[in-house]
């Protein structure tokens, strides 16, 4: 169980929660509520991805095999449309979890 914690405790840091390079204390404060917004979402991927292959990822895994690659996003007025690499080898997951986040197929 605390070797759970320690996870996600490093896994913060990788999205530098604990940068405060700016000056200023709301400017930190900012920084520090994005980064907590962003890993919220990443926990919520993490449990969209819970019948794949990426069941077990960490946040860094995640974003690295998920976000990164080159997709090319186009953004409308009532959607966003992700388009995956040709030879994406994560695309059987990726649609799994964008489906268990209700998203929409176009």
């Amino acid at each position: 169980m605390s070797g759970d914690v320690e996870d996600r405790i490093k896994e913060l840091k990788a999205l530098d929660l604990n940068r405060t390079s700016c000056k200023r204390f709301w400017a930190n404060q900012l920084g520090g509520l994005m980064a907590t917004a962003a890993y919220l979402q990443m926990q919520e991927i993490r449990l969209a991805a819970a019948l794949t292959s990426l069941a077990r990822a960490q946040v860094w895994m995640l974003r690295e095999q998920l976000l990164k690659p080159g997709t090319r996003m186009v953004a409308s007025v009532r959607r966003i449309v992700a388009h995956l690499p040709q030879l994406f080898p994560w695309q059987s997951d990726f649609l799994h979890i964008a489906a268990a986040l209700e998203a929409t197929g176009g």
